[in-house]
């Protein structure tokens, strides 16, 4: 049976590196925006689409410019599809244009 051991540091990553500039490698490896806009836009949630909507419905996911919304009803669903464009001009403001340029919405199980 062989022992686990840790892989060899690669040197590119030898240097300490702010929690930041590991979550941006990540997300860019995964086809998402830096840490800087998914914090823009899942923090300001609330101020985006406002309380009553923030209630029923959140962010899951923002891959591709294509915001993923999950919400507890079908109302919602319908409620948030025809606020898609609010929700990328507001995203747009907290976050940068063409961060969001679509919003997915479904119901969640």
């Amino acid at each position: 049976m062989s022992r686990w051991r840790p892989l060899p540091p690669d040197r590119s990553e030898a240097e300490p590196r702010r929690v930041g500039e590991s979550l941006d490698r990540v997300a860019k490896r995964i086809g998402a925006p830096g840490a800087r806009v998914l914090g823009a836009v899942f923090g300001h949630w609330d101020d985006i689409v406002g309380p009553v909507v923030a209630a029923h419905a959140r962010p899951v996911a923002l891959r591709d410019g294509v915001l993923r919304v999950e919400v507890d009803e079908p109302g919602w669903a319908t409620q948030l599809r025809y606020l898609a464009p609010d929700v990328i001009r507001r995203c747009a403001e907290v976050a940068g244009a063409d961060v969001v340029v679509a919003v997915d919405v479904k119901v969640a199980r």
